[in-house]
C-alpha cells in the first residue's frame, strides 16, 4: 500500500470523530459568546471606554458614538465577521 493512501476505514473513524466533536465544540463557543457573563463583561468594556472617553474631555455626544462604535466591532468580532 501506497503511504499516500488512507484506508477507508480510516476515513470513516475519523469522520465518526469529526461529526461527535466538532457540534460540541460549536456548542460550547456559543454558550461561551452568548452567556451572561460575556454580556456583562462587554457590558462593562462598553461603559468603562465611554468613562474614561469623557474623562479624557471627549464630548459626551462624541464619546457615546465611540462606545457605540467599539461595542458594535466587538459585537462583529464575536459573530466571526471582522469590521471593515
Amino acid at each position: 500500500m501506497n503511504d499516500n493512501n488512507i484506508p477507508v476505514s480510516d476515513i470513516g473513524e475519523l469522520l465518526d470523530e469529526v461529526t461527535d466533536k466538532v457540534p460540541k465544540l460549536i456548542s460550547g463557543l456559543l454558550s461561551t459568546l452568548y452567556s451572561a457573563e460575556a454580556g456583562k463583561n462587554m457590558g462593562q468594556a462598553v461603559g468603562n471606554l465611554y468613562k474614561e472617553l469623557v474623562e479624557q474631555g471627549i464630548p459626551k455626544e462624541d464619546a457615546l458614538a465611540m462606545a457605540k462604535d467599539y461595542m458594535l466591532s466587538l459585537k462583529d468580532i464575536a459573530k466571526g465577521n471582522m469590521p471593515n
